[in-house]
């Protein structure tokens, strides 16, 4: 039920258009995916998130496992049918939660102990908690346990993350072949190893001699320079097998998008554009703007006059302004709506270019338009 199609590739720069087919439909890369953490894109309805084109949601097992919980999303038929969205999804595996719930939790080889963020309560995770969750979510992919490592990390703790997620990749594939239906559900591989070469190329040639339906890139963008991150997709983009859907993790910055399709990544996800959107700020194809600045109380244009998106047909910046520094929720809604078109527009876009032999002078044109002092924050 799971195949991966290479439909072009750029000559110059490694960048691919592909379709990933699940069973929930093909999905055409490259794609962005909106996070929906807790069964929900904040701030979007099912039908305004297909109006705008999101092909694939994402959804947070170790978050969906505290609330509702595995039971309720069992009765009610998996995570499909309890959020009303019939297109594909994608859950991670509750390992990204080992990383940034680090003061709340004990890791071994075993399991990680947790304590739940909500009250407290203990929680045992471990890649055989992680497929039995995903399996009742029902996701078209589902991913390994891993274990995401900080930045900065020594090589010393870097090299320890990679053995144990090698060693949960291969306890997750067991169960997963035991237990889930691989015929409905894929099992990405999960790359590790932080900024270091010599762990990267170990953790790619660990998880892909695993024989997994696609892979993803862990533990970039965590903290480390956007160069060290071009750095390690540079190094994969060579060792990934071409056959089969890249998918590089938590990664949503406009231009870290066009520089990772540029290195031959095909899937992309991140909070950013709905997390900005409730702060009132916005991405454009000329930068980022705060829309509480005094400079668009009089600004009758659009908010960006090159976006086909619902806020930008139908308000002006000193409508949308007025919305933000009055707090009102239909301005959160808005931005949000904008941020996400943004970046699904992107990958569409680029995947134009790819198709037509033209990414290089896309990738070149959007970098000389998209200006943004301050992008080291987004990371």
């Amino acid at each position: 039920m799971f195949e991966f199609k290479l439909i072009a590739e750029c000559k110059e720069t490694g960048a691919r258009a592909g379709e990933f087919i699940t069973p929930h439909g093909i999905i055409k890369t490259p794609v962005f995916m909106p996070v929906g953490t807790l069964a929900t894109v904040k701030a979007m309805s099912p039908r305004e998130l297909i109006e705008i084109n999101s092909q694939i949601i994402l959804g947070n097992t170790y978050h969906l496992y505290l609330r509702p919980g595995n039971e309720i999303i069992s009765k009610a038929g998996g995570l499909h049918k309890f959020m009303n969205w019939d297109r594909p999804i994608l859950t991670d595996s509750g390992g990204f939660q080992v990383f940034s719930l680090a003061r709340l939790q004990k890791i071994t080889d075993e399991n990680v102990l947790c304590r739940s963020h909500i009250d407290g309560s203990q929680l045992i995770m471990s890649p055989e908690w992680s497929m039995e969750t995903q399996k009742i979510l029902g996701s078209d992919s589902a991913m390994c346990f891993d274990q995401c490592c900080e930045f900065p990390a020594t090589h010393e703790k870097a090299e320890e993350a990679v053995k144990r997620t090698t060693l949960w990749a291969k306890r997750s594939k067991n169960f997963f072949m035991k237990n889930n239906n691989p015929e409905r559900q894929a099992l990405f591989g999960i790359i590790q190893g932080s900024v270091y070469d010599d762990l990267r190329e170990r953790s790619a040639e660990e998880i892909i001699n695993l024989d997994f339906p696609g892979y993803a890139i862990g533990g970039l963008s965590v903290g480390e320079s956007h160069e060290a991150m071009y750095k390690s997709l540079d190094l994969l983009n060579k060792l990934m097998p071409k056959n089969k859907p890249r998918y590089l993790m938590g990664v949503g910055y406009p231009l870290n998008l066009v520089e990772g399709i540029a290195r031959g990544v095909d899937m992309f996800d991140c909070v950013l554009p709905t997390r900005n959107g409730r702060n009132a700020t916005v991405f454009t194809s000329k930068g980022r703007l705060n829309m509480r600045g005094k400079i668009y109380a009089e600004d009758f244009s659009p908010l960006d006059d090159e976006c086909d998106c619902y806020t930008c047909k139908n308000f002006t910046r000193s409508y949308l302004r007025h919305l933000a520094i009055t707090g009102e929720i239909l301005g959160a809604r808005l931005f949000s709506w904008h941020n996400l078109r943004f970046s699904l527009r992107i990958a569409e876009e680029a995947r134009e270019a790819i198709i037509n032999g033209t990414f290089p002078k896309y990738l070149e044109d959007f970098k000389a338009k998209f200006h943004d002092d301050n992008h080291s924050e987004d990371q």
